[in-house]
Formats: structure tokens, sequence, C-alpha cells
């Protein structure tokens, strides 16, 4: 029989009896949903917490799909600013020409077509936040104004030459590699350094498979409140691959699975087709491209476990990477490593996403 269509069976299903319990980062007034218990996904809240009760300029960085900007929203919320707006523009959404313009506003008049006055992103987050994504792709010669609008909190609108000043916190992301670019003449050294002011390295999925059953929880329970499918039970086999893949797309693209799981499953079981199982597991991890900084991040990371998180001593890691115990805790926190003590500090509630059934409760987004 040809596999097409084929399912797997219900043996050894597990009832999906509860919805994630969320991490949430909150301030008193708003609460994000953040599905995730790993190490390393504890070690980014825990950065919020710190971050958020800050004005200094963040740059958020990650592969594609990890939630960039739900962190942003994140420490936005935490922040003195959270009355105020998020306002959020992608530099590589718009086209060049135009990006100007969205940043900043124009006159009536300043260009063909524009019949009307603007106001820009920058002047729409006043008293607020304003997050930058995809920042690596902002044009050369746009890269002077923001600089300027960072240091000195204003800008004139593209036409005009009276001076606007705002009170903004900015916070950036990217998934390119900004010193790279720096290098290649194709991001300025001084615009890269004021937006390196404090860095937040999200790890892929891939480095989260601790948290992949609560997260297919939350999304199942996500998609199928929202197509009006009941699903109930995931089947061991189908969690077992789901934990144990590569996702190059990270969050997005299990998402994207267990949305597409729901729409084809006939029953109250996540039944994804045996094609589709069968192709992710012989799918071989391809190793995305990596910063430097990046991949010394994960080899500091896979020592401190080796040596059960101990920094000093003859047995810790810091005698293991062959440096001085005090350079390995400059460059944890360089790299937004934190210790074990500094994680007990928050401990955030997280039970199984197969526990018993709550009678209440919501989400806010995961990606």
């Amino acid at each position: 029989m040809n596999d097409l269509g084929k399912t797997l069976d219900t043996a050894g299903a597990q009832p999906l009896t509860r919805k994630p319990v969320e991490s949430s980062v909150t301030d008193g007034r708003h609460t994000d949903g953040i599905v995730g218990h790993s190490h390393a996904f504890l070690s980014v809240l825990n950065q919020v917490d710190v971050i958020a009760k800050s004005d200094s300029v963040t740059l958020i960085q990650g592969e594609t799909g990890t939630g960039k900007e739900v962190i942003a929203r994140a420490i936005h919320n935490q922040s003195l600013r959270s009355r105020g707006p998020f306002v959020k523009l992608n530099c590589a959404a718009i086209p060049g020409t135009l990006l100007e313009s969205e940043l900043f506003g124009h006159e009536r008049g300043a260009f063909t077509g524009a019949v009307a006055q603007t106001t820009g992103r920058f002047q729409q987050a006043n008293n607020g936040t304003l997050f930058l994504d995809e920042i690596g792709d902002l044009p050369l010669e746009l890269q002077p104004k923001l600089l300027r609008a960072l240091q000195e909190q204003e800008f004139e609108r593209l036409g005009s030459g009276r001076t606007i000043r705002v009170n903004v916190r900015v916070v950036a992301a990217t998934n390119q590699d900004l010193a790279q670019l720096v290098s290649a003449r194709q991001f300025r050294a001084d615009l890269y350094y004021r937006l390196n002011v404090i860095p937040i390295f999200l790890p892929p999925l891939r480095e989260r498979s601790a948290d992949i059953p609560d997260l297919v929880a939350y999304f199942v329970h996500k998609f199928s409140t929202r197509l009006n499918k009941p699903i109930d039970t995931v089947p061991e086999e189908v969690m077992e691959f789901l934990k144990f893949h590569d996702w190059p797309g990270n969050i997005r693209e299990l998402q994207n699975f267990i949305e597409r799981a729901i729409v084809l499953s006939p029953g109250s079981v996540l039944r994804p087709t045996l094609t589709e199982l069968k192709h992710i597991a012989k799918q071989k991890p391809v190793a995305a491209p990596r910063t430097l900084a990046a991949a010394e991040r994960d080899h500091i990371l896979e020592v401190l476990e080796q040596s059960d998180w101990l920094i000093g001593g003859e047995r810790g890691a810091a005698a293991r990477l062959g440096l001085p115990r005090t350079t390995l805790i400059h460059k944890m926190r360089k790299l937004g490593i934190e210790t074990r003590r500094s994680l007990r500090r928050r401990p955030i509630p997280i039970e199984s996403a197969f526990a018993a059934r709550s009678a209440s409760g919501t989400f806010a987004a995961a990606i």
C-alpha cells in the first residue's frame, strides 16, 4: 500500500489533557505568554527582567523564527514605557526609497505622491518603544540619520528643516552577523556599536528541545480552537519525531507543522501523514550559519553542562576551557549566559504539557 495518506495509529498515544502553563514575563499590567522551561530559554527571560528596567538600546540576535518580536514586546511590557506605544518596522519589508519616510515621516510635497504630511515611526513611538526588525537590511545611506536619532533623540521629516525631538527606546533585531557586515563595509561600524549596547542571543529550537512538548500542546490548543477541531491526544511516536527534528525554521516551522496536522487530522488525535514524518526523520540537520560569538557561546554552554555549571576549581568549566575563572565569567556576561544561581533568583513555574487538565487558561503569542 502506498505510504501517501497513511497516518500513525494511536498506540502509545498521550492525552493532551492540559494546555502548557505559560512562563510569564510581567510587570503587573501586561502578560506575555512565552512557552518554555529549558535552561537556555530561562536565561533569556532572566535577561529580559534586567534589560527591561533600563532604557538602553537593545539588539536581539537569532535565527529566523526564534521569536525576536515576542522578546522585544516582553521588554517593552516590563518597562516603565509599557503604557506607551509599541511600534514596529520591518526594515527588509519596505523599499529603501520609502524607508526614510517610514522612519521619520515626510512633509507634503517632499516627493512625487506626497500629498499630505505623514508621521514616521519614530514620532509614533514617542514615550514608548520602537522595534526595528531586520536592522541589517537598513540601507547604508539611511544609517547616519538613524544613528543621529538614536544618539540625539531628534530628527527632521523628509522635506522639512524643523527638528523634532522624541523620547523613544529602540530595540533592534537581526538574523544576520552585523560584525561581518561591518567588515564588508555594508553596515556602519558606529551604528553597530550604538545598537549593540545590550545584546540578547535567542537560542534556536534545536537547543530548546525540552520546550517542544510544551510548544506542541500550546499550538494544538491554539489552532484546534481557531479551526474548531478539538484535538486531545498526541501519539507518542509523533512527539518523538517532533522532539528530535532539527527544525531549521525554528518555532515558526513547528507552528506551521502543527496547524497543517490539525487540518489533516480526521478525529481528536493529532495524526500527521506518515510520509511527512518520514520526511522529517530523514532530513539531515543542516547547521545554520553562525556568528563567531554564537559559536563561542554554544561551546561555553556545552562545557558548563559537562561540568554541571561549576565555574571554578580543578573540575570547573574555566579549567576545562583553559581560562582564568574571571575571564570566563566576563565572557559569560558578554554573551548573555547566566549562572544557575542567577536563574534560581527568578523561578518560572512550568508544568508538563500532559499534566491534569486545568479548567481555564489563555495563551498569548508563542513566537
